[in-house]
């Protein structure tokens, strides 16, 4: 008797239990490569829109530029958006300030402008760290069960195949090779959708913890800035390239306008 073997006798001849398992490393894989194709596009389209906005920063002769540029072209990735929640917090304190009030009308406007600008800050960065880290959960749960998924739909197959070998009554080579080989393509999907996910989530999570080192370092410069109106590390690309531009600064004589004069601007 012929025995045709292949997915197409496996998916032909497998029960409700093994279309499941089968079905939910369809659903795995599609949700992986996804998020692989979606969070890899904006992580280039993040650091090309950072670069960017990081040298026009330090390029901008006051705040009023870059608050001009922010408006025009929005807070689009987390650099600008971490600017944009300095600009608005101290804006908010001079308002309040302006405005003679002896009490805060809210928690949000309690403290003094050191206190607000740097809560403000904290929030940008969280807000930027849920944005980069969405879909590492899925990835990472992905990666570690959908090898046990496909190890359960295998020992599902291999005992439905033992139980057609023990009714025929024949255990040859020919009768035991086709069904337990159909059995291990489980265990083979299960790997293959199992590998993308591990590597994927491993890329993304180093490049959302770059993006971050990043971030909080640009973070103390900023509170600097709009604090003292000082730029105290006009960063570049390294350190070497930060001395160059400090001297340069000395040596020229240039002062940067004060923050207080130019950040109540920023929000007109």
């Amino acid at each position: 008797m012929e025995n045709s073997m292949g997915i197409a006798h496996f998916l032909a001849n497998a029960d409700g239990i093994a279309r499941f398992v089968l079905g939910l490393m369809v659903l795995a894989s599609l949700g992986t490569w996804y998020l692989i194709v979606t969070k890899g596009l904006r992580a280039l389209r993040i650091n090309r829109r950072s670069r960017a906005f990081l040298a026009d920063f330090w390029d901008a002769p006051n705040l009023e530029a870059v608050a001009s540029r922010i408006r025009e072209q929005g807070a689009v990735e987390p650099f600008s958006h971490l600017v944009h929640h300095g600009f608005t917090a101290i804006e908010q304190h001079n308002r309040y300030k302006q405005n003679g009030q002896s009490m805060a009308r809210s928690l949000v406007d309690t403290g003094a402008a050191d206190d607000l600008l740097t809560r403000a800050l904290k929030r940008a960065i969280d807000e930027d760290r849920s944005h980069l880290e969405f879909g590492q959960a899925f990835l990472a749960t992905v990666s570690s069960a959908a090898p046990f998924i496909g190890l359960f739909g295998t020992v599902w197959g291999i005992y439905h195949a033992l139980i057609a070998i023990g009714m025929s009554g024949q255990g040859t080579l020919d009768k035991v090779a086709g069904p337990v080989g159909e059995a291990l393509i489980m265990t083979a999907l299960g790997l293959a959708v199992a590998i993308p996910a591990a590597i994927a989530y491993n890329a993304f999570a180093r490049i959302n913890r770059n993006t971050l080192a990043r971030l909080n370092a640009f973070a103390y410069d900023v509170f600097a800035f709009l604090s003292t109106g000082i730029k105290t590390s006009p960063m570049r690309t390294d350190a070497r390239d930060t001395s160059e531009k400090v001297l340069a600064l000395v040596r020229a004589g240039r002062q940067p306008q004060p923050a207080h004069a130019t950040v109540f601007g920023a929000g007109n």
